[in-house]
């Protein structure tokens, strides 16, 4: 989820390493888990841009400070002072240049090196799984828990989920599993696995490349790079009933049928979850990763600014605010959706999170004209 409070304007919130050709770019809010503020977000925005014109800058790192590379977005309570008649317009600025920055992170021409020690969710797969190389650690825990805070997957998450094995995406987006490096590795969101005791060499090694070949920084992550085995119990071992119930409409009637037939752990947690979320988050999320399937990083990031600017003046549907207050805020973890359930959230109402904004002084999301060099999510299955 991304931020919509103010925040503070301290340049320290972003912390800039030079080694030579290479920076490393450090998400410094620790004891935040590195949630990302508007702050963070303009200066990622300043360097991305910059390091893109400067000949002298051929190598970027990305890290996080303490034990999260970044949990996402700081909503807590300013995402509830947009609820006015004109508040929304100052949300939809920030999503503006996260989902900027999304698009300069996945549209640049110098590698990115994410190393994703620790928390990595909503907001931090934004600013990471767009770059080339992704590496995961023995640490990394990953999920888009959207749909349980009344939003959906954002920040191109329906480019990349959409692109994942088989309906890996759907499951992941709608149910906001959590995934652990081995399975970030096995199904394509990260490139690269390295235990986390060696991630300081591999990132002292990077300090000294001298170049922008995706060959030679690739060999060098290879060399600390190893296998990850996945869990017996991990989601990726249920691809076959994950394909078969969320390739349709009625994915939870699918999967109260799988779990009344195999009395299966998985499939009940799976129900409880989504369960929990959003009606509305889910049917809308269900659509924006499908039609993220055939679609541009750029188009899914113009259609979820439609549809995030549609949640925040909450016309249809208030429950990203209460997902904040449940979640966030009150933290009394019992939200109360409107409307309550799925068969209640008709074809009309998600189709109108689709439509641009009715207002003279809304504009869709303008991205300068970049070549797009389509990262490519590889599953290793």
């Amino acid at each position: 989820m991304a931020s919509l409070h103010p925040g503070s304007t301290d340049s320290d919130q972003v912390l800039v390493e030079a080694n030579g050709s290479t920076r490393t770019l450090i998400l410094n809010r620790p004891k935040k888990l590195n949630a990302l503020s508007p702050a963070m977000i303009k200066k990622l925005l300043r360097l991305f841009t910059a390091y893109g014109k400067d000949d002298g800058v051929k190598l970027l790192i990305m890290k996080g400070k303490g034990r999260a590379f970044c949990a996402g977005g700081d909503g807590g309570e300013g995402s509830l002072t947009i609820l006015n008649d004109e508040g929304w317009k100052v949300g939809a600025d920030f999503f503006r240049n996260q989902y900027l920055l999304n698009y300069i992170i996945a549209t640049s021409t110098k590698p990115q090196v994410s190393l994703l020690s620790g928390i990595v969710m909503g907001g931090g797969a934004g600013v990471s799984l767009h770059g080339r190389f992704r590496v995961a650690t023995d640490k990394t825990i990953f999920a888009m828990p959207e749909t349980a805070l009344g939003l959906f997957p954002d920040v191109g998450a329906s480019y990349f989920l959409s692109r994942l094995p088989g309906f890996y995406g759907e499951y992941v987006g709608l149910a906001g599993a959590r995934l652990d490096g081995a399975e970030m590795l096995a199904c394509g969101l990260a490139t690269h696995f390295v235990h986390s005791n060696r991630l300081l060499l591999l990132e002292e090694s990077l300090k000294k490349v001298d170049t922008s070949s995706l060959f030679g920084v690739c060999g060098i992550i290879d060399q600390f790079a190893e296998h990850s085995s996945l869990k017996q119990n991990s989601s990726l071992n249920r691809m076959e009933i994950i394909d078969k119930c969320f390739s349709i409409e009625e994915i939870i009637s699918a999967l109260e049928l799988v779990a009344s037939n195999l009395a299966d752990e998985w499939a009940v947690a799976t129900i409880e979850s989504l369960n929990k979320a959003s009606p509305t988050s889910l049917k809308i999320s269900l659509r924006s990763i499908r039609e993220g399937r055939t679609q541009t990083i750029g188009e899914c990031l113009r259609r979820e600014y439609r549809m995030v600017c549609h949640a925040l003046r909450g016309d249809f549907s208030k429950d990203y605010f209460e997902g904040c207050r449940a979640i966030l805020v009150d933290k009394d973890q019992n939200p109360k959706w409107r409307p309550p359930r799925l068969e209640q959230v008709h074809d009309d109402a998600i189709e109108y999170y689709f439509s641009r904004i009715d207002d003279r002084q809304w504009e869709d999301l303008n991205l300068p004209t970049r070549h797009s060099h389509g990262r490519n999510i590889e599953s290793k299955l």
